[in-house]
């Protein structure tokens, strides 16, 4: 059942980048081939690589596909990785989860706001955002809890 869903966020995220793609293209011919741009293609573009990015970074990156800096992390021993992902882990749940009730404040307030172009209310462009975050708190409480009960390799490990 998990992959089946990791495959839907895949999906979505594939969705997203496709719709990007062409209103890319259809603002370039319709403003270079035709010369009569459309001014929506632009916000369109704009929400589809607000929602892939934290939409794939939420639901369709894996671990061992993050960017990181690990210098130091390659050269630390299995246990030592294990306590830096503990720490580490920690601190982003903590964060994500404090911040998460101002955020959904936020985010429900902006339903106020639409879009230039598209009338869209914020509220609905920003909810992305929820979903990264709680996804966020999920990925890293399982870092935490692997870390700590030595239940899987240290990353990078």
């Amino acid at each position: 059942m998990i992959f089946w869903l990791g495959r839907r966020a895949e999906d979505v995220l594939s969705a997203l980048l496709a719709a990007m793609f062409v209103a890319f293209i259809l603002q370039i011919v319709t403003r270079y081939v035709m010369n009569a741009p459309l001014s929506w293609t632009a916000e369109f573009s704009t929400l589809c690589w607000l929602w892939g990015i934290l939409w794939g970074a939420g639901l369709v990156l894996r671990d061992e596909e993050e960017i990181r800096f690990d210098v130091l992390y390659g050269a630390m021993s299995p246990g030592v990785k294990r306590v830096a992902d503990t720490i580490t882990g920690s601190a982003v749940v903590a964060i994500f989860t404090w911040s998460l009730p101002a955020m959904a404040d936020y985010v429900t307030f902006m339903k106020v706001e639409k879009t230039a172009y598209l009338g869209l209310r914020f509220d609905y462009v920003y909810s992305v955002y929820l979903v990264f975050a709680v996804a966020q708190i999920v990925r890293h409480a399982l870092i935490v809890w692997r870390s700590v009960t030595g239940r899987g390799l240290a990353r990078g490990a």
